[in-house]
């Protein structure tokens, strides 16, 4: 038996024997019991030809524990409203992850290693 490696990374193996990294454990949103990875809904957002960066989040909800809301940074010149923004995950998302909000942003914050930072994002929407 091959042995277990524990990364907190979260992932599927397709039928050749590929893995594909979907997201990490702890940053998992968890929306009425479902667990939704928001490196999914970025990689559609980014699919978008206007988006020049995005960061998914869970934010407190009273009903679903957590809803998801997207922070956007829009490519230099390009010009989209929110609305465009959430029909384009509708059309690529199931209802339960697309996100409720769109939040745009000149550019998203990053940690000393480059890395999108989500613990800024949720503390600024804590504010």
């Amino acid at each position: 038996m091959p042995a277990r490696i524990r990364s907190g990374d979260i992932g599927t193996i397709d039928a050749d024997g590929y893995l594909h990294v979907t997201g990490r454990a702890k940053d998992l949103i968890i929306r009425g019991g479902v667990n939704i990875a928001p490196m999914e809904i970025d990689g559609v957002l980014h699919d978008h030809p206007a988006v020049a960066e995005a960061c998914t989040l869970g934010i407190p909800d009273p009903i679903w524990g957590e809803e998801v809301v997207a922070f956007v940074a829009l490519k230099a010149d390009a010009r989209c409203a929110p609305a465009d923004i959430l029909a384009h995950c509708a059309a690529k998302l199931p209802e339960f992850k697309t996100p409720k909000q769109i939040r745009f942003r000149d550019a998203l914050p990053k940690t000393s290693r480059g890395k999108l930072d989500r613990v800024a994002l949720a503390e600024e929407w804590k504010r």
